[in-house]
């Protein structure tokens, strides 16, 4: 269990720290960053880091694997929501 909370920790760390990388990297080089690019990668890093606070919390193993499961289905249909919410405002002709 400690081994896996070191490797999740490690993994939320060097995700984030290569995610600054990227986007200093693609501002040096002038090239443009896209909104989705950024959106996604917070997205990741907060999945990885939001699995790591689970598995740290004090319950059975079998609880918190479903929370998380049941997290990360609330985060998708809330993100889908919003995405449609914001494509039928960009309709053209509306």
């Amino acid at each position: 269990m400690v081994a896996e909370m070191a490797a999740v920790i490690t993994i939320a760390v060097l995700a984030t720290l290569g995610f600054i990388v990227w986007i200093i990297v693609r501002a040096v080089r002038v090239k443009t960053i896209k909104a989705h690019f950024v959106s996604y990668g917070i997205a990741v890093i907060a999945g990885i880091f939001t699995y790591a606070y689970f598995l740290s919390l004090d319950f059975p193993q079998l609880l918190k694997i479903v929370v998380s499961i049941v997290l990360g289905i609330v985060l998708i249909v809330l993100g889908a929501l919003y995405q449609r919410r914001l494509a039928g405002r960009s309709k053209p002709g509306q």
